[in-house]
């Protein structure tokens, strides 16, 4: 029998809380959660791998039990290994961890499983798709990033559109089951360019924040864009 084809994987919306306002962050995460967002990503920074600060386990935890949406963490930190635990016990379903960082890459992939977390990479702009080849069967998710991570509100890189279609063809070919998250730059004129190419889980922080008809608007209008540009792509 012919094999049959690799079914597509649903288009996500996924708010980073970057712009959010800090003081509220429940309230924040409960308009989010209205607004149906399919998850909540938290950037975590610790001013070594990227030069900012964010969110610790406690800040996390917090808010955890003000919404059901899962969350994740993308942990841009130098050492993943050594707060990896915590994240978990903060009610981050998933980690994402920077190939950049990582020493051993299975082994921490490995340790994010033992954990009960899901366990995801992330690319940054020059790191290349091979990085990530023997890991895909370790991985429920591969994160490129379309912008440099550190900072929000930074422009789509649109050369990374190339990247997102290599990696969405190893994963087919591999029939991997394994989604394809974007961050950085995502909103109403760029996230056709990204799920067009492949990504399926969207990461969008301004333009969610910025849409002048609110959240719910915003996660609607993006999440019509993504699909009609999967569905053509």
């Amino acid at each position: 029998m012919p094999e049959q084809p690799f079914p597509p994987r649903p288009i996500e919306i996924a708010p980073s809380v970057l712009p959010a306002d800090f003081s509220r962050l429940g309230e924040e995460c409960e308009a989010l959660e209205a607004a149906g967002v399919d998850r909540i990503q938290w950037d975590v920074m610790d001013g070594r791998f990227v030069p900012n600060l964010t969110f610790g386990p406690d800040v996390i935890a917090s808010v955890r039990n003000r919404v059901e949406v899962p969350f994740e963490a993308h942990l841009m930190v130098l050492e993943p290994d050594e707060m990896a635990a915590r994240y978990v016990e903060a009610g981050c379903g998933m980690l994402i961890v920077h190939a950049e960082a990582c020493r051993h890459l299975h082994r921490t992939l490995g340790a994010i499983r033992e954990l009960g977390a899901s366990p995801a990479v992330a690319l940054n702009p020059s790191t290349p798709v091979s990085v990530v080849r023997h890991v895909l069967d370790l991985v429920d998710l591969v994160l490129v990033m379309t912008v440099n991570p550190g900072f929000g509100g930074q422009a789509y890189i649109s050369t990374m559109e190339p990247k997102i279609a290599e990696l969405r063809q190893l994963i087919v070919d591999g029939r991997y089951e394994v989604d394809i998250e974007v961050d950085g730059g995502i909103g109403s004129g760029t996230i056709a360019g990204a799920a067009s190419a492949g990504a399926n889980i969207l990461v969008a922080g301004s333009a969610l924040y910025r849409d002048p008809e609110g959240l719910a608007h915003a996660v609607t209008d993006l999440r019509a864009r993504a699909e009609a540009a999967a569905a053509t792509g």
